[in-house]
């Protein structure tokens, strides 16, 4: 069955995955009975957390590794497994697709297993563990435009039933996360955090995509919601993927120390003729 959406999905702390206090949490665990109840073929997950130098896609034959890519949190967070299948028939796909659209290199690693930006979220979303997943790597020397294009080229998978999903964070400003939590704060939202992601809600949901790929001129505080696009550059993949006339959904929204936004989105293509 083809698919009509993709997704943005902000993964906030790695602590989602063990913390029932996140509201995000409840959101994701929600997934099949409030936001997306049609079960996809297979899902393709653009994560913050894989940067390679050129587009890369896994293909693991068999159950996915578990990468615990965080340090110093509490021992069961290292406990946790999502072994979903691969689907190298996918990733086969995914090289092809972007070859076929002029990204003159693609690789393909048949060990990487999935890193927490896929599998905190896919673990509650899917708990089952049962649909085939690949990931696709960012690029973080390129631009937005670059990961729209990417999306894009990714188009067609819909019509294959696969769920292209970014997940990264609405704002991702570690260090400025440390500094609230050493100062005591984070009961309010910063100011600068809350003009972005409302600019960043007003411009999806008015469909003004371009400006959402010039977000680094369009938008205010951009450096500081994104001192590093590592985070941002999923939800460019997912809207590129949904095409310029996609219908964008905030799906869910809340903040964790006043300054990380977990506004998620949903883009929803019209049918075609």
């Amino acid at each position: 069955m083809a698919v009509q959406d993709t997704f943005y999905i902000s993964h906030g702390s790695p602590t989602l995955s063990i913390d029932e206090s996140i509201p995000a949490r409840k959101f994701l665990q929600s997934w099949k009975q409030n936001v997306y109840p049609n079960k996809p073929n297979s899902i393709l997950i653009i994560s913050g957390h894989w940067e390679t130098s050129v587009p890369t896609v896994n293909a693991i034959s068999g159950p996915h590794d578990t990468i615990y890519d965080f340090y110093g949190f509490p021992k069961s967070m290292y406990q946790l497994k999502y072994p979903a299948p691969g689907s190298p028939h996918l990733a086969g796909r995914v090289k092809d697709l972007l070859t076929s659209s002029g990204f003159p290199r693609v690789d393909v690693d048949a060990k990487r297993g999935l890193d927490h930006g896929a599998w905190v979220p896919l673990m509650f979303m899917y708990p089952e563990a049962d649909i085939p997943v690949c990931q696709l790597s960012i690029q973080t020397d390129r631009d937005a435009t670059y990961h729209y294009n990417m999306g894009r080229a990714l188009a067609p998978l819909k019509d294959e039933g696969v769920l292209v999903v970014g997940s990264g964070s609405a704002t991702h400003n570690l260090r400025a996360l440390r500094e609230i939590r050493g100062g005591g704060g984070g009961g309010s939202i910063v100011p600068w955090a809350l003009e972005f992601d409302t600019w960043l809600k007003d411009a999806l949901l008015e469909g003004r995509y371009e400006d959402v790929n010039q977000y680094e001129e369009k938008a205010p505080y951009a450096k500081m919601a994104h001192p590093w696009p590592d985070h941002f550059y999923p939800l460019h993949v997912a809207t590129g993927a949904a095409g310029s006339a996609a219908k964008a959904k905030l799906i869910h929204g809340s903040w964790d120390l006043g300054a990380l936004s977990y506004a998620s989105y949903q883009f929803t293509s019209p049918p075609t003729s």
